[in-house]
């Protein structure tokens, strides 16, 4: 990577980490700091936990087509104001419903589509991968260091508090924004980032890329119910204080980190992807259904959260391979872009889900639910063709007419392990799809070139 690439890629999974790490904080702590507060109901709660995952989907495919139009930096600038206007709208309410607004709005500064296109405008085409994976990265560590940090912050500053600091990290956010990130030279439309909305239907009717989509939902929906009542049961069914509730999820986070990775050499090292998929949504599913028989003993429920944890990890590293393994040549950012609206409606529909369970039938019903909606995840996933062992390559190419690009596509496809390719003339760039171990590159090059 060049200086500049750098500087952005820090930069840029600085932005995302900041802003997702002010999201995960509430997660472990919501539920146990809100009994004061006028009108809580568990419903209520559900909402205030989730609720910003219905506007983060609802406007994030909108605030990266706008960053096309009116300037990256100036609408992910917007964004970060927007969250910051929510977390202090949170942090002075005294009542459930002023919670539930500050949550929506920070939903509503949805950057992550603008905040890719950004990375893939500061970045060569040999490098996006790279810089496209130090963001996902990030957010893998923000998650796991708000499930530590959060109850312990909490302790001292209190829910307020704790929307507070969010607000700092995204002021931070923006400071970052314009004195660390370089100044794209020009905006270019990433077929490999970004939704294209020319693009949208072919993504709606591939049923493979439906499945993983109902999958991501599934998972974000089952790990933001499991957060609504999960604390309250280490509070006062295992007698664990609420500043220390740390002291559960640091071990069981990192070792379920460490357990992940054999299953992720074993499905891509040894091309067993399908299997090691579909094997982790049935352990999540028992380790589901372990948290509800082991709701009231300790060490049940930390293993069965070990459990979980590592399946749910090695779901969270698949997936978005699995998206790209399986979305065609410059389809991939507009299959990311259905996949994560996926996610947050997901993770909405969790929070009302584990609200509504908790108030009809009880906290420990909430993994009982969660259990029977993995099981039929699990079912929908057995359902799965073997993704084709594919590598995604992109290349810029000097082409003007579409007539040039379907000759040149149909020289491509002839070279020996290439599987899929989608040239465009507006960004003068080659999508393709590729079986590394059997790539010719030397032949791909000379047709490039």
């Amino acid at each position: 990577m060049s200086t500049d690439e750098r500087r952005a890629s820090l930069g840029l999974a600085g932005i995302f980490s900041m802003r997702m790490l002010g999201l995960f904080m509430i997660l472990p702590v919501m539920s146990l700091y809100t009994a004061d507060l006028d009108g809580i109901t568990p419903l209520l709660l559900g909402l205030a936990i989730s609720v910003y995952g219905l506007t983060q989907a609802l406007l994030q495919i909108p605030f990266g087509l706008m960053s096309d139009r009116f300037g990256r930096k100036k609408i992910i600038t917007i964004g970060l104001l927007i969250f910051v206007l929510g977390s202090i709208v949170a942090a002075m309410s005294t009542t459930i419903y002023g919670i539930i607004i500050g949550r929506a709005l920070q939903g509503s500064g949805a950057v992550a589509a603008a905040v890719m296109a950004l990375a893939a405008d500061l970045t060569r085409e040999q490098n996006r991968t790279k810089i496209m994976a130090t963001i996902g990265i990030s957010i893998g560590i923000s998650f796991g260091i708000a499930m530590v940090i959060g109850p312990v912050l909490a302790s001292f500053v209190g829910l307020s508090g704790i929307f507070w600091f969010t607000a700092i990290l995204a002021t931070c956010g923006i400071v970052i924004l314009h004195k660390v990130v370089p100044q794209p030279k020009e905006l270019s439309v990433h077929k490999d980032a970004e939704p294209i909305p020319a693009l949208m239907g072919r993504v709606l009717n591939d049923g493979q890329l439906l499945r993983l989509d109902f999958g991501i939902f599934c998972l974000h929906l089952v790990m933001t119910a499991m957060f609504v009542v999960l604390p309250l049961l280490m509070r006062d069914k295992l007698g664990i204080a609420a500043e220390d509730h740390w002291m559960v999820y640091l071990p069981v986070l990192g070792l379920s980190v460490v357990a992940m990775v054999p299953f992720i050499i074993i499905a891509e090292k040894k091309r067993k992807m399908k299997a090691v998929f579909v094997a982790a949504v049935a352990t999540l599913s028992v380790a589901s259904y372990g948290l509800y028989l082991f709701s009231d003993g300790l060490w049940g429920m930390v293993a069965a959260l070990f459990v979980f944890f590592t399946a749910f990890n090695l779901l969270e590293a698949t997936l978005p391979s699995l998206i790209s393994k399986i979305a065609f040549a410059g389809g991939k950012g507009t299959a990311m872009g259905v996949y994560s609206s996926s996610q947050f409606f997901g993770a909405f529909g969790g929070g009302l889900m584990g609200g509504f369970v908790w108030s009809s039938y009880g906290m420990a019903n909430v993994f009982l639910v969660c259990a029977v909606i993995l099981f039929v995840w699990f079912m929908v996933a057995l359902g799965m063709k073997s993704p084709r062992h594919m590598s995604s390559l992109l290349r810029h190419i000097e082409i003007e007419t579409d007539a040039q690009a379907k000759e040149i596509t149909d020289k491509l496809l002839a070279v020996k392990g290439v599987l899929d390719v989608g040239i465009s003339v507006d960004d003068s760039t080659a999508y393709l799809k590729v079986d590394n171990e059997l790539l010719d590159e030397k032949e791909l090059d000379a047709i490039i070139s």
